[in-house]
């Protein structure tokens, strides 16, 4: 109503003027029957109201429509009405929706493509780091281990690279089933010993056998990403870094905690955030926002919770929530 009312405004007022003109000027002129010019003025606005009444049925939908937003883009391809304001309106609609479509669609397309390039070079990549790390084993101390400290950050670069193209169809790529929570602790400390060392900040287990309803490898990831940031913003202010897993009101938790530089208070609420390093990005040219990032993406597709307490200076704790277990405490 609103909006027919905001339409209209003007050629109600260009009436007035006109039906006062019209008064005025036979006024003017010296007509003096003052009941037949009411009666005049009166008819006028009767018609006046006959149009704009007409109008507004005709078009209710139309109005109606312009003034609702829009939930969902198949609402575009409803019938408004048979006027032809209506019908110029539902092709316009009709048309920007398959416009649309297809836009939605070619984007696709090239996301597709451009993700299939990236998992297929992340693999080609693999090959000539082999390489070069079976090279590295010929090559005399300090400088092999200093080649295979890059060739273990470019694993794990490349290692994110995968995981995150793989997550545009994760729900395809998972398996939920009973999984080994010191299982999979043991698998990653196993693959990072060499980062330990190089590090100085080695992993303090206090894991039991518990199960928890998730999918293995994605699992893995979760756990090799919260163990890497624990290590890596401990270097140099602690030597250890604990990783632990209990139960707590029913659910299974596991936890890593360290003792290095912590998280700044304004920086908290933005960990999760894609790209964001926050005041230690500075710092550590290393970091590149997307640990915590994936591992809240990939926790949330899981139906796990994550949380942290930080303290600035002192540490930080990173915990996975797990859903109700299925299985008990063995």
């Amino acid at each position: 109503m609103s909006l027919f009312f905001k339409e209209h405004a003007f050629l109600i007022f260009i009436q007035m003027i006109q039906f006062g003109s019209i008064a005025f000027l036979l006024y003017m002129d010296g007509y003096s029957d003052v009941k037949m010019l009411a009666y005049l003025l009166s008819l006028g606005f009767f018609f006046l109201g006959i149009y704009l009444t007409y109008h507004y049925v005709t078009r209710r939908n139309v109005y109606r429509r312009l003034e609702r937003p829009m939930n969902h883009l198949d609402e575009a391809m409803e019938t408004t009405g048979n006027t032809p304001v209506g019908e110029a309106l539902d092709d316009l609609l009709k048309q920007q929706f398959h416009k649309f479509q297809q836009e939605i669609m070619e984007t696709h397309r090239q996301k597709e493509e451009h993700m299939t390039f990236m998992e297929r070079w992340v693999h080609q990549m693999k090959t000539p780091l082999s390489v070069i790390e079976l090279t590295a084993k010929e090559v005399e101390e300090p400088a092999s281990s200093n080649i295979r400290e890059e060739t273990d950050r470019m694993k794990n670069g490349l290692q994110n690279v995968l995981y995150m193209a793989r997550m545009r169809s994760i729900e395809d790529d998972f398996k939920i089933e009973p999984v080994s929570l010191e299982e999979g602790i043991q698998e990653v400390v196993a693959e990072n010993k060499r980062y330990f060392i190089r590090s100085r900040v080695y992993p303090k287990l206090e894991t039991s056998e518990l199960f928890v309803e998730t999918d293995r490898k994605w699992l893995v990831f979760l756990v090799h990403q919260l163990l890497q940031n624990a290590v890596k913003y401990s270097e140099g202010k602690a030597d250890q870094v604990i990783v632990r897993n209990y139960t707590r009101e029913h659910r299974h938790i596991l936890e890593v905690e360290d003792f290095g530089i912590g998280i700044p208070p304004e920086d908290e609420k933005r960990v999760f955030d894609p790209f964001f390093t926050g005041v230690h990005g500075r710092e550590y040219r290393e970091s590149t926002g997307m640990g915590l990032y994936l591992a809240k993406e990939i926790a949330d597709y899981l139906e796990h919770d994550i949380d942290l307490d930080t303290v600035a200076g002192e540490g930080t704790r990173v915990r996975i929530v797990f859903s109700e277990p299925q299985s008990l405490l063995l």
